[in-house]
């Protein structure tokens, strides 16, 4: 079965976070909330939270200015911003009401 990823949300390629961008997210690593697996007849889901303060020191072009909301990112990328879990998750989906919940399958 298909991810069916809306690849047009994405940067075209992944932006890889530069040595002192990396060095502003530190402090926020050990605040990220990992939710247990659920699932569906389908997939295996989680969502990731991150601390909300995290968002402003995220680069500018990880963002989708029409929603305001993280773009889709790239598996690079959203283990760059210091997310970390096994092998296979794809972001699917950013949870608008809360941009800080990102949604993994």
């Amino acid at each position: 079965m298909s991810i069916d990823i809306d690849f047009t949300r994405r940067n075209k390629k992944p932006r890889l976070l530069s040595d002192p961008e990396k060095d502003k997210l530190e402090e926020f690593i050990d605040a990220i909330h990992y939710s247990s697996r659920y699932n569906d007849d389908h997939f295996e889901y989680r969502h990731v939270q991150l601390p909300k303060a995290m968002l402003k020191a995220i680069p500018k072009d990880y963002f989708d200015n029409g929603r305001g909301t993280l773009k889709l990112l790239w598996e690079d990328e959203w283990r760059g911003l210091g997310i970390t879990q096994s092998l296979g998750w794809e972001h699917y989906e950013v949870h608008e009401p809360e941009p800080h919940i990102l949604l993994f399958k």
